[in-house]
């Protein structure tokens, strides 16, 4: 097998003697705002509650770059109360908040609002109210949340994406990742002449006669806020069919046949995943790809593109190997998290390594399906430049911290060591596949992943998964030869006191597996320092020889 064998671009490494990843630095302290404590926290007014159903039915008006609208809020109380959390950015304006024909007081604390009714709401009992809002959203984040754009064309090009800064830049919600509506309906009513593509099944357009037709889509299954999207534009549909599960396809005219190229790709994508984790997790809602002016957005069933309609990353070879140019990066990844993280979703922000380097590791995967191993390894290695070691993977609880973007590549390099710590590719991929299976379509913490792992491969992986996760550094493994006797003494440095993990050294060609601890340990090697290797293509470690 290829994990058996040493890659060859690493061997020059190896000969070096001394095998470092990228020199890590002080962690990157995280002191929350009380914005922050706010929005992160699950306090009693979240909590109280359990989400049911949103019906999002807003106006966007493309000359005055304004909406008006109202969202439905069905949810069941968990415990008696008479006040629940919401959030829509202070930038927005409520309306009104009523429950029937009863106007609701609230209060507002900057983005969050609390919501008081006159009578004890009781435990078990559902209940709605309608939130009605209006106002000019405001550019902000990478992507902008909610950007008034034109196309080329000079015709209006409106898109969302505002996972990092909150749906509640735009529309009024329960803006946190622990509870998801089990369905939605979303209505927009555009100028006609423009359509709206939206999250799950198309359910019908109604001319409004006054100039502004109203799209409406129904999704099938529970949806995070953030994954909530508008597309309105003057867009072109193209549709095909993947088994049972139907493809529609949103280009701009201009860019129309570019899209019916590089859209082919997504049937060898649902191959590839569908092999390894199982059925597309939105069947009922489909499966959408649509242009949009920014990167990219992985937006439940609505899957955003912008990579210009050429294999890469935004042009570049994603990971400097010569391999990614064999695919459009955007298609693979964002795709990739209808799996994790939209299906499979973390419960806080903290933990958003459960999307991120989940979906990194699934761009190997399907680099394997289609290239094979070898190139899936070197695909993986390449990912190594891109780790700061700034701070932890996972963030501090509760006060809306988001991991920095070593959430990506040093957490699907973690996933890829961890595959080399189970050394059995059937029980590795039984593995993964089943714990997709069993966490899908629910919202998890780290905690989940590891005791999922420890259960099913009967190992104590936890002193490796918070060392991966918990810690700036990597383990690095100490190796100290005394050549004259033909031992290498060995030991594990690293920030957990019980970390042990095997590894492959040796021989390059014929490895054998050491389970070194923190305590250093002696063996027997016929090989000089020289000529010991260690398989760091398939274990994301430091090395150190003397």
């Amino acid at each position: 097998m290829f994990r058996d064998v040493l890659r060859s671009y690493v061997v020059v490494a190896f000969l070096l003697g001394v095998l470092h990843a990228p020199v890590f630095g002080q962690t990157t302290p995280f002191t929350p705002k009380h914005a922050d404590i706010l929005r992160g926290g699950y306090g009693p007014y979240r909590e109280n509650n359990d989400l049911l159903y949103y019906h999002l039915d807003i106006r966007v008006d493309p000359e005055r770059k304004f909406v008006t609208g109202k969202n439905t809020i069905q949810f069941r109380m968990l415990a008696e109360g008479q006040r629940i959390q919401l959030e829509l950015y202070p930038t927005m304006h409520i309306d009104r908040i009523v429950k029937g024909h009863t106007a609701l007081k609230y209060t507002r604390d900057g983005g969050t609002v609390f919501v008081d009714f006159p009578t004890m709401l009781r435990k078990g009992r559902k209940y709605s109210i309608d939130f009605y809002y209006s106002g000019e959203p405001k550019e902000q984040g990478r992507f902008g949340c909610f950007t008034f754009k034109k196309d080329k064309e000079g015709k209006p090009w409106i898109t969302t994406a505002c996972e990092s800064n909150g749906a509640s830049v735009w529309w009024p919600n329960k803006d946190q990742w622990r509870d998801e509506v089990k369905s939605m309906m979303i209505s927009v009513a555009v100028p006609n002449g423009l359509i709206d593509v939206s999250n799950g099944r198309f359910a019908g357009k109604r001319d409004l006669g006054d100039g502004y037709t109203q799209w409406n889509w129904h999704v099938h299954y529970p949806i995070n806020n953030y994954d909530v999207a508008l597309n309105i534009g003057n867009y072109q549909h193209f549709s095909d069919k993947y088994k049972k599960l139907t493809l529609d396809y949103y280009a701009l005219p201009e860019d129309l046949a570019k899209a019916k190229k590089q859209f082919t790709q997504v049937k060898g994508m649902l191959e590839a995943f569908e092999h390894y984790f199982g059925q597309y997790p939105f069947e009922k809602d489909g499966y959408k790809l649509i242009e949009v002016p920014y990167a990219g957005m992985e937006h439940q069933s609505a899957v955003a593109y912008g990579n210009g309609f050429e294999n890469g990353y935004l042009g570049r070879d994603w990971t400097g190997v010569g391999v990614s140019p064999r695919f459009d990066f955007i298609i693979i990844h964002e795709s990739g998290h209808e799996w994790f993280g939209n299906s499979i979703t973390a419960a806080d922000r903290s933990d958003m390594w459960i999307h991120e380097g989940w979906t990194t590791y699934m761009e190997g995967l399907y680099v394997e399906y289609w290239w094979g191993e070898a190139d899936a390894i070197k695909y993986l290695n390449g990912l190594k430049p891109k780790v700061k070691g700034k701070q932890p993977i996972v963030m501090p609880r509760g006060v809306n911290a988001e991991p920095d973007e070593d959430q990506y590549f040093k957490g699907a390099l973690f996933i890829n060591t961890l595959r080399s710590i189970v050394d059995d590719d059937q029980k590795w991929f039984t593995l993964i596949h089943d714990f997709y299976q069993h966490f899908k379509y629910q919202n998890i913490m780290t905690e989940d992943v590891i005791a999922y792992f420890n259960q099913q491969t009967g190992m104590d992986l936890t002193p490796i998964f918070n060392q991966y996760l918990r810690h700036t550094a990597i383990p690095t493994l100490e190796l100290k030869f005394d050549e004259s006797a033909g031992t290498v003494a060995y030991r594990w440095k690293a920030d957990e006191t019980n970390f042990a993990m095997p590894v492959r050294v040796g021989d390059l060609n014929h490895w054998q597996v050491i389970r070194a601890t923190t305590d250093w340990q002696t063996m027997k090697t016929p090989l000089s320092k020289k000529n010991f290797g260690v398989a760091t293509d398939l274990y994301y470690v430091n090395v150190s020889k003397s």
